[in-house]
């Protein structure tokens, strides 16, 4: 099966598949570009009809090996891996943040860097910790616009979760490729500020679902409930709800005593399925908790446990 991961590294623990450098430490911004390779650039190019008439769109080119990335309207302005790399600068130089992992999916179709912010991890309960990640993520597809927010991930056995959206700062910041794209992501370092204080928030949302129970009915009808299941699911969906509801008795992290029997537990169990066991591949599944119906699963898995714990 061929990896959607085209290169990337990884600090201490080892990709995807094995795939891309593993590093003992954190590298600077210039290494971290190269480490990951992306220390290309891309060009528009103008695209025209096979009589000869121009159209008005553009091809995105990668410049190193002249590799089309995607198709694209007029207002399109490619936001540069470097520059990527260059909005951490600030966070890095500070000392809030670290480099956690980088690169490229889909041939350089949709690129991310990751940093990990050097701040005290989110206790839900003792024991239980929530650390927090800073995205960035772009593609050169003209598929997504650039997103920059916040990434939960539970430690015990990380766990990609979803940020509450109880408002619009808790939520990814997503910009347009356009012209004045550097000068929005420049606006975006406000932003932050305000999102961790809504990323403290979640921690709140967290620990409510923690002091929830859940029985079994209620259970099988949270996670049908987040899957959308008809009353009556095929075979295949139905296994999956079997599954998840497996994971939320035994997946990692959810036997503790303050944890078992929970709605904390209940929305770790899709999680868990969403980030370890859902789709064909480990890349596979970043992508699509990154960038694609992974993520709006794990969106209304939190919904929908917060709704039902009341």
């Amino acid at each position: 099966m061929a990896h959607l991961v085209e290169s990337m590294f990884s600090v201490r623990k080892a990709p995807w598949h094995g795939l891309g450098a593993v590093l003992k430490d954190h590298p600077s911004l210039e290494d971290g570009l190269r480490l990951a390779g992306l220390d290309w650039t891309v060009r528009r190019e103008r695209l025209y009809t096979a009589g000869g008439q121009q159209a008005p769109a553009f091809a995105v080119v990668r410049e190193s090996d002249g590799r089309v990335l995607g198709a694209v309207g007029e207002r399109y302005r490619p936001l540069q891996n470097s520059d990527a790399f260059a909005w951490f600068a600030p966070f890095l130089q500070a000392g809030e943040a670290s480099l956690e992992t980088a690169g490229s999916l889909a041939d350089g179709a949709r690129v991310w860097v990751l940093a990990r912010l050097n701040r005290a991890p989110l206790e839900v309960v003792p024991g239980d910790d929530v650390v927090k990640y800073l995205l960035l993520s772009n593609s050169h597809d003209g598929s997504l616009a650039v997103r920059v927010g916040f990434t939960p991930e539970r430690v015990v056995c990380a766990n990609t979760l979803s940020a509450a959206h109880a408002g619009r700062g808790s939520q990814l910041v997503r910009l347009r490729h356009c012209s004045g794209l550097k000068r929005n992501l420049a606006n975006v370092r406000e932003t932050i500020d305000r999102v961790n204080a809504c990323f403290e928030a979640t921690a709140e949302q967290y620990r409510r679902l923690a002091v929830r129970g859940i029985n079994q009915a209620d259970l099988k009808r949270y996670v049908s409930r987040v899957l959308e299941a008809p009353e009556r699911p095929g075979a295949r969906l139905a296994n999956i709800i079997e599954k998840i509801t497996g994971l939320v008795e035994a997946g990692a992290g959810n036997d503790g005593a303050r944890v078992r029997g929970t709605y904390w537990a209940a929305f770790n169990g899709v999680s868990h399925w969403l980030s370890h066991e859902r789709g064909r591949s480990p890349d596979g599944r970043l992508n699509s908790l990154w960038f694609g119906d992974g993520a709006r699963l794990n969106d209304r898995a939190l919904s929908v446990a917060l709704e039902m714990a009341g």
